[in-house]
């Protein structure tokens, strides 16, 4: 465990909630110790109110903040004396806790503070630290773990019996810490969950957070059980389809579209292999608070229909002894182990996917160290029921909100560096659909840094590597739901009389093949799309109206349309849609540069500034409207609509 305290850094924060800033990220930069918000921290000041009175505050690290990148208004004030006469109180739900805390911050505009406020709040030193570290939890999750965490730490540390999260946890730490605190108290352990350390100085609190963690990684390798030996190799392979017909099945279980992310490294494919995975993967997980991310338990196999109804079994039983009713969550899986296609983790985002495989890419680390400590032995299936239904999260589930449009969908865009591409890629994004973008430019790699942008640089002439980023892209996400086909080049006019066969073999390589290539081999994953598949090709007013000098480009456009239309036909029965759109006069593209454009306006005999708004409505079209009509093609408006032929020209004189 490395001490990452450096006191230049440090300079920059002069007051005590700039350290406290300051020692959250440094806790919040090691993934051993918290993970995707996971652990708070807090500091106790005083401030003079608006009234000029000197109040006790505690700002505590809020809800939807991460400790890496926490910053000021991360840690919502409130009123220290409130908390601490809440936690006198024999009871108090959850909800209501929940209210308490908002309703006493000195900013009615902050995040709402964590749930663990008040535990904060009755321990006696202005600093307090909380991490769900690794190593902790790998030795409190195996038998006798009571015993082994006093072997380690003697009367540093109070022990805190295992309790979930809120306020009965909260009451239980003030009791037990003023039952067990002492002069060489420097931290509290909660069983199964998490350590804290505390201090007067923000400093002292960090550092032996470090160490009382450190020692339990000494502990663990002194046992022999740090170092893991990964057997099975990685599968640099995984079967795309295998991966969508899960993705379907997952989807129709949930009730809505998911994205699923596969790890198959050394470590997942070891782990996965393990001849005793259905075992240990079936005892719980690291943490409590991994529930709430990951659901109760992972599905060993590929058997959906088998996990949901034994989730469903599950949740009957322990539901009919809970005090309140509850709300069964969708009964989908959250992790997938299998043994060829590795740890699929699932979500309603990429993001989500991403930290759920987060979180258990460190949970089988957590798994196959304490098996080799006597055995992996985690929380009770009732001390789980009760996490994933707790109040709060039930009561999120009862305010839901309105998924974003393209929610767990997956969309493929080519010619996405640039022009209609780009834009269609920001409106897909924006819409919540995760995108694989294909270009022939290497920008597209670097373009959006997010979970859900994949950028890979391709020649779409080129169809071994169209073919390979296909299933490179299908792979990342989990499978197909929408593929907008705009990759094209337009050549400067030429009449055919002038046109050489290899100009004319370029433009149907890259307009025409290509797209036959595209649609035949994503047309398997968009059979397996829950909402079924759907395709945009990019035509051009050249269709219904072709002008002379662009024979290439007109009949390419003109037999990509017709492409589409057989499409239509062929794969109706297969719930995909298919519907092209005839742009015109869209000059914030990659095809119309200066040359291109003074060269058709030259041909029509007008300046570049007429030829740009030569239609009836004499406006100008932009990428943006192209790819704003494209995801409306993709969305419910136009369920019932299959090869259509849309024109987006402002009006064409020829056309109409």
């Amino acid at each position: 465990m490395k001490n990452l305290w450096d006191d230049n850094e440090a300079k920059q924060y002069s007051d005590e909630l700039g350290l406290r800033v300051y020692t959250s990220r440094l806790l919040g930069r090691d993934t051993t110790l918290v993970l995707h918000g996971g652990g708070n921290t807090s500091v106790k000041i005083t401030q003079k109110n608006i009234v000029g009175e000197d109040v006790d505050l505690l700002c505590v690290k809020g809800s939807g903040w991460d400790l890496e990148t926490i910053d000021r208004p991360g840690f919502p004030a409130v009123k220290l004396d409130h908390l601490i006469k809440l936690a006198k109180l024999e009871s108090l739900s959850d909800p209501q806790m929940v209210n308490e805390l908002r309703t006493h911050m000195t900013d009615a505009a902050a995040p709402t503070p964590s749930v663990e406020a008040i535990l904060h709040a009755t321990l006696p030193y202005k600093f307090v630290d909380h991490t769900h570290a690794d190593a902790l939890v790998t030795i409190t999750n195996t038998p006798n773990g009571l015993q082994k965490i006093k072997q380690i730490y003697g009367d540093t540390i109070v022990i805190v019996p295992y309790i979930m999260p809120g306020f009965d946890l909260a009451r239980l730490c003030a009791i037990e810490f003023e039952k067990q605190h002492n002069a060489n108290t420097i931290g509290m352990v909660l069983m199964n969950h998490g350590i804290f350390s505390f201090a007067d100085d923000a400093k002292t609190s960090y550092e032996r957070m470090i160490k009382l963690v450190g020692m339990a990684e000494d502990y663990i390798k002194s046992q022999s059980a740090w170092e893991l030996d990964y057997d099975t190799p990685a599968n640099n392979s995984a079967d795309a389809l295998a991966l969508a017909a899960l993705r379907r099945d997952i989807s129709k279980a949930a009730g809505f579209p998911v994205v699923l992310r596969s790890q198959r490294d050394a470590k997942a494919m070891s782990f996965c292999n393990r001849s005793d995975v259905s075992k240990i993967a079936q005892q719980g997980p690291a943490t409590p608070d991994h529930v709430i991310r990951t659901k109760r338990l992972p599905q060993v196999g590929r058997d959906v229909a088998g996990y949901v109804e034994t989730y469903k079994n599950y949740f009957n039983q322990h539901a009919s002894d809970a005090r309140e009713p509850k709300t069964m969550v969708d009964p989908a899986p959250r992790v997938i182990l299998d043994k060829t296609l590795g740890m699929i983790s699932v979500g309603k985002s990429a993001k989500e996917a991403q930290i759920v495989t987060d979180i258990y890419d460190h949970t089988m680390d957590i798994i196959a160290r304490a098996e080799l400590m006597g055995g992996w032995q985690a929380l009770s299936a009732k001390d789980i029921f009760d996490m994933e239904y707790w109040d709060l999260e039930q009561a999120k589930l009862r305010k839901g909100g309105s998924a974003p449009q393209f929610q767990g969908e997956i969309a493929l865009i080519t010619g996405a560096a640039s022009g209609i591409g780009k834009a269609c890629v920001e409106s897909m994004l924006k819409r919540g659909a995760a995108v694989i973008a294909l270009d022939i430019d290497p920008k597209i790699e670097t373009l959006f840094k997010r979970a859900d942008y994949l950028g890979i640089t391709c020649d779409v002439a080129d169809e071994a590597k169209l073919i390979a980023a296909i299933k490179q892209g299908v792979t990342h996400f989990g499978g197909l739901d929408m593929v907008v086909l705009n990759a094209g080049i337009f050549p400067g006019g030429k009449r055919i009389d002038s046109l050489s066969s290899e100009e004319w073999r370029k433009v149907m390589t890259i307009n025409l093949d290509a797209n036959l290539v595209l649609m035949r081999e994503t047309y398997p994953f968009l059979k397996l799309a829950p909402k079924g598949g759907r395709v945009v090709a990019m035509g051009s007013k050249n269709v219904p109206a072709p002008g002379p000098g662009a024979v290439a480009y007109s009949a390419t456009k003109a037999a990509l349309t017709q492409m589409t239309r057989i499409a239509a036909l062929e794969w109706g029965a297969d719930n995909i849609r298919i519907n092209t759109l005839h742009p015109d006069c869209v000059f914030d593209t990659g095809i119309w540069t200066d040359e291109v454009l003074a060269a058709r306006a030259k041909h029509y005999g007008l300046t570049v500034e007429q030829y740009k708004r030569k239609n009836v409505l004499k406006t100008e079209v932009t990428s943006h409207d192209v790819a704003e009509l494209t995801c409306e093609l993709c969305g419910p408006l136009f369920a019932k609509t299959t090869a259509a032929q849309i024109p987006i020209d402002g009006g064409n004189e020829r056309v109409i």
